[in-house]
C-alpha cells in the first residue's frame, strides 16, 4: 500500500494535478490583488471623474466677480442666499458630502477663509459657517490651491486616506473661479467619501475569491479524469517505444500513431517518434547537403564582401602628388556585407570632395543599396553644385529606385584646398568631429537636415567651416559611438572624442587606428552588430 502511494505521487496525473492546484492558488492570489487594485483605482477615478462633473456644474452658479458682493455683510445678503441654495440643491441631488468655497491666504497658502459651505441632507459632520478660517490642511492642499490661483493647474484633486481624517477617509476636487480677467478669485471644493467605495471593493472581492474556489475545485477533479485517460495511459506507451527503438535501433513495424488517437500533443509526439524512425537517415543525409551549401553561400559572400570593399578608396595614400592635404578611410561591416560607405575625389585641381554615409538596416539589401547610392552621390557632385544641391538631386534619384523604404544619413563636404574653406551639409548623418589648427578635437554640433531616400521633396542646408594648417576632420557612422559592451553600455561620443585627443598631432591613419582600438578594448568579446566607418582628412 506504501509503495503504491509513493508510485502514485510519482506519476504525471499526481504532478500535473498538484502543479495546477498551486498554479489556481497562485494566480487566484494575483487575480484577487490585481482586481482589488484595478477595481479600486476604477472606482475612485469614477468618484473623482463624477466630483469634478459637480464641481462644474457649481460653479455655473457663482459669478466670481461678485465674490465680494456675497461676502457683504458677512454673508447675510439675497446674493449670497441665492448661491447657498443653488449649492445645496446641487449638493442633494448629486449625494456628494460637501460644496464650499473658500479663499485662500495668498501669501503663503497657509489659510482658508469659507465664503459658501454646505452639506448633504442628513450628513453626520459639522459644517464650516461664513467667514470661518482655517489652517490649511496639508502641503498638498497647499499646493493645489497655490497651481489653482497662480494659473499652473486647471483643477486639483486630493485623497485623504490616511491619518486623522475629521470626515472620514475621502476625495476632495477643486476648481477655480475665475474672473473676466483670468485671475481666481476663490476656488470651489467637493468632498466625497470614500466609505460607499469601501463596500463595494469588499463586496466585489468576496465574490470574486467565491468563483475562483468554486472554478478550482471544478477544474481539479474534471483534469484528474483527463489526465488519467488522454495523457498517462498515451505516455506510458510512447516511453515503452522510445526505450525499446534505443536499445534495438531498428524501425518499429507497429506504429504508434495507431493506436495512440490523440490530437493533441500527445499524439503529435506519437507521429514525429514514427517518423524519427523512419527519417533519421534521410535527415542525415539532407544535413550533409545542407552544410555544403551553407559553405557555397559563405564562399559567394566572401567574394561580395571584396567587391564591396574594391568599391570604396582603399589605396593609400590617395593622392601622393597633393602635399596640402592627407586623408585616410577604413570600413570594417558588422556582417559579411555591410551599408556603410564613403568616397573622396578632386572635383577640380582646387576643390576635394568627400562623403561618408549609413545606409539603413544591414547585410545584403543594405550592400545593394549602398552601391547604387554611392554612384549616385558621385556621379552628382560638381563644381557647379554646392553639398545641399548635391544632396537634394541625389535624394529624388535614390527616391526613385527606392522600393524597400529604406534611407540613407550622408554628411558631404567641398573643401576649398587653396584657401580652407569647407562647405558641407549633413543629411541626418553623426556630428562632425573637428581640430581646429593646433588645438583639440571637438564636436561640431552641425544642423542635420532630413535623411535620404524617406521624402522625395526635401532641401538641405549649407554651412562652412574654416580648416587651418594641422587642421583635422574626423567623420564616422553611428557604428562608432553605439558600439556596445557585454552590459549594452554604448561607447558614446565622449569616448570617442578623448581617444582622438590622445594623441590629436598624429596622422589620419593613426588616428582611425587609435579610435579602433579604443572601440575594440571597450566592447571587448561582445559582438559587433554595426559597420564601423571612418574618415578622417587633414590640411596641411
Amino acid at each position: 500500500m506504501k509503495e503504491s502511494r509513493i508510485k502514485a505521487r510519482k506519476s504525471i496525473a499526481f504532478k500535473s494535478i498538484a502543479a495546477i492546484v498551486l498554479i489556481l492558488a497562485f494566480f487566484s492570489v494575483i487575480i484577487c490583488v490585481l482586481t482589488y487594485n484595478g477595481f479600486t483605482e476604477a472606482l475612485l477615478e469614477q468618484y473623482t471623474n463624477d466630483a469634478f462633473w459637480t464641481a462644474d456644474m457649481a460653479r455655473l452658479g457663482i459669478i466670481p466677480d461678485m465674490m465680494e458682493h456675497y461676502k457683504e455683510n458677512d454673508g447675510v445678503n439675497m446674493n449670497h442666499m441665492n448661491v447657498a441654495d443653488i449649492l445645496q440643491k446641487i449638493c442633494d441631488s448629486t449625494g456628494v458630502e460637501f460644496i464650499y468655497v473658500i479663499e485662500p491666504d495668498i501669501n503663503d497658502y497657509g489659510h482658508i477663509t469659507f465664503v459658501f459651505s454646505v452639506k448633504r441632507k442628513g450628513s453626520p459632520y459639522n459644517l464650516y459657517e461664513f467667514g470661518y478660517v482655517r489652517e490649511t490642511t496639508n502641503e498638498e492642499y497647499r499646493e493645489a490651491y497655490r497651481g489653482l490661483y497662480e494659473g499652473t493647474l486647471d483643477r486639483a484633486s486630493v485623497i485623504r486616506d490616511k491619518g486623522y481624517i475629521e470626515t472620514d477617509k475621502h476625495v476632495t476636487v477643486m476648481l477655480p473661479l475665475k474672473g473676466q480677467d483670468g485671475e481666481a478669485k476663490a476656488i470651489i471644493c467637493v468632498q466625497v467619501q470614500l466609505a460607499a467605495l469601501n463596500e463595494t471593493r469588499q463586496a466585489y472581492v468576496r465574490n470574486v475569491v467565491i468563483v475562483l474556489v468554486i472554478l478550482a475545485i471544478a477544474v481539479i477533479v474534471s483534469q484528474g479524469l483527463y489526465l488519467h485517460s488522454s495523457l498517462l495511459l498515451p505516455v506510458k506507451k510512447i516511453t515503452a517505444e522510445a526505450s525499446r527503438f534505443a536499445r534495438e535501433n531498428v524501425v518499429q513495424k507497429d506504429k504508434l500513431g495507431d493506436t495512440i488517437h490523440n490530437k493533441d500533443e500527445i499524439g503529435l509526439l506519437a507521429n514525429s517518434i514514427d517518423y524519427m524512425e523512419t527519417k533519421i537517415h534521410s535527415y542525415v543525409e539532407n544535413l550533409t547537403q545542407i552544410t555544403a551549401e551553407r559553405e557555397k553561400i559563405k564562399t559567394e559572400l566572401s567574394v561580395a564582401s571584396r567587391i564591396q570593399t574594391d568599391s570604396l578608396p582603399n589605396v593609400f595614400p590617395a593622392f601622393p602628388d597633393r602635399t596640402e592635404f592627407d586623408i585616410y578611410a577604413s570600413m570594417d561591416p558588422a556582417k559579411e556585407v555591410g551599408g556603410d560607405f564613403y568616397d573622396f575625389f578632386l572635383v577640380d585641381d582646387d576643390h576635394l570632395c568627400l562623403f561618408i554615409a549609413d545606409v539603413s538596416g544591414k547585410g545584403v539589401p543594405a550592400a545593394l543599396l549602398m552601391m547604387s547610392a554611392k554612384s549616385i552621390i558621385s556621379n552628382n557632385a560638381n563644381k557647379s553644385r554646392s553639398p545641399a544641391e548635391i544632396l537634394a538631386v541625389s535624394n529624388k534619384e535614390i527616391c526613385s529606385r527606392n522600393k524597400e523604404d529604406m534611407f540613407i544619413t550622408v554628411w558631404l563636404g567641398i573643401l576649398e584646398i587653396s584657401t580652407g574653406r569647407l562647405v558641407a551639409a549633413n543629411a541626418g548623418h553623426e556630428y562632425p568631429v573637428l581640430r581646429d589648427g593646433n588645438g583639440s578635437f571637438e564636436m561640431v554640433k552641425d544642423k542635420h537636415g532630413v535623411v535620404i531616400g524617406g521624402f522625395e521633396e526635401v532641401s538641405f542646408t549649407d554651412y562652412e567651416l574654416q580648416l587651418r594648417s594641422g587642421s583635422k576632420l574626423f567623420l564616422y557612422t553611428d557604428g562608432v559611438p553605439e558600439a556596445t559592451d557585454a552590459d549594452s553600455n554604448m561607447f558614446g561620443e565622449e569616448r570617442l572624442v578623448a581617444a582622438l585627443n590622445e594623441d590629436p598631432g598624429a596622422s589620419p591613419e593613426l588616428l582611425l587606428n587609435t579610435v579602433r582600438k579604443a572601440v575594440d578594448g571597450f566592447v571587448k568579446e561582445a559582438e559587433q552588430f554595426d559597420d564601423l566607418t571612418m574618415m578622417c582628412l587633414e590640411y596641411k
